[in-house]
């Protein structure tokens, strides 16, 4: 189809006419209202466009203006599921009400050529809708009167009918460019203010914090169960000592309890769902990560240094992540060997120490490697104002991982 008739089909070009002839409506209630204006001249409409700004003006100063404004202008002047074309509905049009000063003026600028604007296509509209209706009727030998801003078509003839179309093909052309600049107008009167683009900034690093927790959530939980299930089930079937394996196999269910207890909890978050998502674990509850590297095999020296019940809940539930964690990386890469944990809190931080052997690291678990582990510590503590670090120390593996309390 050539391209000069590719308005005619798209539905926004309509919606957009619409939406201006809406915008004129005002002037013309002036118009029939304002004394002295039965047959008004070109000057009578330049006082008709002035006459209702004092009042469109008014209007924007109203919070509420600004949010019904924004979504006509989302529905009508942009492309949507309507048009046959590709387009966004949003399109960058604000829809929340003012909530400052520049965005009042901006709005009342928006009302104010939304009001000229339809004025403008209005009186267009009416006069090529004229035209063409007076070409009809010269075509057929009848014709009828010219609009006041068109003069009348001389004679009559069959020729007149073949120009028929023309004003109607001028006024979808005219229509179609005041559409668009009308559109990239809101764009710019009714675009997110600068405190708004930074309010949807926020929202959505949000989103995105909320979602690598949730990550992390599932790869340390779940990664934790499977690593100590796998492991637990080598060194059973090793050993084949049945009192050996019935502790395996109780050490497997109760790691696989809690990670299912952590993943339908994450699910809940996940779904927003109305029931309350289960507590997450902290570091009061340490003991059962150290019991179920004992029960892989490893022998697991602890010691707690100062009082963890002091530890703010976000510090001491992370504390308690890093260290499953740890323990994780411990026998996945190293197996069951010998572990020092050192839990301090001194001095306004808390600090976390597991030292392990290098030894020589069993075979991985399949789709646990790449150090996601390692790199969810450092992010854990980042986000904390803290610090971790892991390297070798003396043919040991050292992590070491300083969190503020506060």
């Amino acid at each position: 189809m050539p391209g000069l008739l590719m308005p005619l089909t798209r539905a926004v070009t309509y919606t957009r006419w619409l939406h201006l002839l809406v915008g004129s409506i005002l002037p013309f209630v002036c118009a029939m209202v304002h004394p002295g204006l039965d047959s008004p001249s070109p000057a009578d409409w330049a006082l008709i466009a002035i006459l209702p700004v004092p009042l469109v003006l008014a209007a924007a100063m109203v919070p509420g203006v600004r949010r019904a404004e924004g979504l006509q202008a989302q529905m009508m002047l942009f492309p949507g599921p309507h048009a046959r074309v590709r387009g966004d509905g949003d399109a960058g049009v604000s829809t929340v009400p003012s909530a400052s000063w520049s965005d009042r003026a901006r709005t009342g600028a928006w009302m104010v050529l939304r009001l000229e604007a339809g004025l403008a296509v209005a009186l267009v509209t009416g006069q090529l809708m004229a035209l063409s209706m007076e070409l009809a009727g010269a075509a057929t030998g009848n014709p009828g009167v010219a609009g006041p801003l068109l003069l009348p078509v001389p004679g009559t003839g069959w020729e007149y009918g073949l120009l028929v179309p023309v004003p109607v093909l001028v006024l979808v052309a005219v229509v179609a460019g005041a559409g668009a600049l009308m559109a990239e107008a809101a764009r710019r009167l009714l675009g997110p203010s600068a405190k708004e683009r930074l309010a949807e900034l926020e929202e959505r690093t949000e989103r995105l914090l909320e979602r690598n927790r949730i990550a992390r959530e599932l790869h340390d939980s779940i990664g934790h169960a499977l690593t100590l299930a796998v492991v637990q089930a080598g060194a059973a079937r090793a050993a084949a000592d049945p009192d050996f394996t019935d502790r395996a196999l109780e050490t497997i269910e109760e790691t696989g309890r809690a990670a299912l207890e952590d993943l339908e909890r994450v699910l809940l978050v996940l779904r927003e769902t109305r029931r309350p998502a289960a507590a997450r674990p902290a570091l009061g509850e340490a003991g059962q990560l150290l019991d179920s590297a004992r029960s892989s095999g490893s022998r697991v020296d602890a010691e707690v240094t100062g009082p963890l019940e002091d530890v703010p809940g976000p510090v001491s539930r992370e504390g308690y992540r890093i260290l499953q964690e740890a323990l994780t990386n411990v026998l996945r890469h190293a197996g069951p060997v010998p572990v020092r944990v050192r839990i301090t809190v001194a001095e306004g931080r808390l600090r976390l120490e597991v030292r392990n052997p290098l030894g020589a690291a069993p075979a991985p678990v399949a789709g646990t490697g790449g150090g996601s582990g390692l790199r969810g510590i450092r992010e854990r503590a980042a986000l904390l104002g803290g610090e971790a670090r892991a390297a070798q120390d003396g043919g040991l593996w050292l992590l070491r991982v300083d969190l503020p309390l506060r």
